[in-house]
């Protein structure tokens, strides 16, 4: 039989904020005290993932905060036609200072403030182990980035804002949006009368679920990919209660033309082969997984 209502009124409800509100205010200090390397830097630092977006579960730990340097940009000036493209060039200068140097400042300053025992470099960020009051952080340092769509010199030009930085593994570079993808998702939950993010949270429950009881691995549907598929549902199937809604959502995603669909920023394809994507097997496998756990109960 179909997930109770109980069970999926308590699978919607939000993970705790106040800690995570602590542990973005505590790497901020740390950040522009008198002592950091890049106080004097034009940066922004904010919250992302699931505690900025509002839909942080129960167990959700690690804090995504972005450290965000706005002095340099890397671009992409393919929707350019040829003659805008020979502006930009004309106009733009390579920057002295890199990323990599950003990143070994922020590094440095982290280890300063908090000291080298908790500190560790990942792939894609620097970690940061939870202490007093704090939770663990996954510091997320980049560079502004500008996909631009007309240029006609600097005083004139348009293009999409959002972040860049490059994986320590690979160099291989990376391109998120997320203050569109949190205005997109703010914007979506008040057009579904507020069912969007607790109903993304009840999935992100199903998933967990899923994960724990040895169904589904962990590496198959990242939280994130399941918000952006999630966004794609037209905002009339938000609608009644919980069991309502998950019905209606997946009823419609089995017949629904997935190639059109977009991540919750409107800016990238949300199926595909690129380290931005979500595999078109992966997604397949995790909607399967998440009907039978529908039809079987809990």
């Amino acid at each position: 039989m179909p997930i109770s209502e109980a069970k999926l009124e308590t699978w919607s409800r939000q993970g705790a904020i106040t800690t995570s509100k602590n542990t973005h205010e505590s790497i901020r200090h740390a950040l522009v005290s008198n002592n950091s390397n890049i106080k004097n830097k034009d940066i922004e630092i904010f919250l992302q993932g699931s505690y900025k977006n509002s839909t942080n579960i129960r167990g959700d730990s690690d804090v995504d905060v972005v450290v965000k340097l706005n002095d340099i940009y890397y671009y992409d000036t393919v929707e350019l036609n040829e003659y805008e493209k020979s502006l930009f060039n004309r106009d733009f200068s390579k920057a002295n200072y890199t990323w990599h140097d950003f990143r070994e400042d922020v590094l440095d300053t982290l280890i300063d403030y908090y000291g080298r025992w908790i500190i560790e470099e990942g792939n894609k960020s620097i970690k940061i182990e939870k202490g007093s009051n704090r939770l663990p952080a996954d510091v997320v340092v980049c560079t502004q980035y500008r996909k631009y769509t007309q240029y006609n010199g600097h005083l004139n030009n348009q293009y999409i804002e959002g972040i860049s930085f490059f994986t320590l593994k690979d160099n291989m570079q990376i391109v998120n949006f997320p203050k569109q993808h949190y205005n997109n998702g703010v914007e979506k939950n008040r057009n579904t009368n507020g069912l969007f993010k607790p109903v993304t949270r009840i999935f992100k429950n199903m998933k967990s679920f899923l994960i724990e009881n040895d169904y589904l691995d962990k590496t198959t549907a990242p939280s994130y990919f399941v918000e952006n598929l999630l966004y794609n549902v037209p905002n009339r199937h938000f609608s009644g209660t919980y069991q309502n809604t998950v019905y209606n959502i997946l009823n419609w995603l089995e017949t629904a033309d997935v190639d059109d669909f977009l991540c919750q920023n409107n800016v990238d394809k949300l199926l595909g082969e690129s380290a931005r994507q979500w595999n078109i097997r992966d997604a397949a496998q995790f909607y399967q997984n998440i009907v039978n756990l529908w039809i079987e109960g809990v």
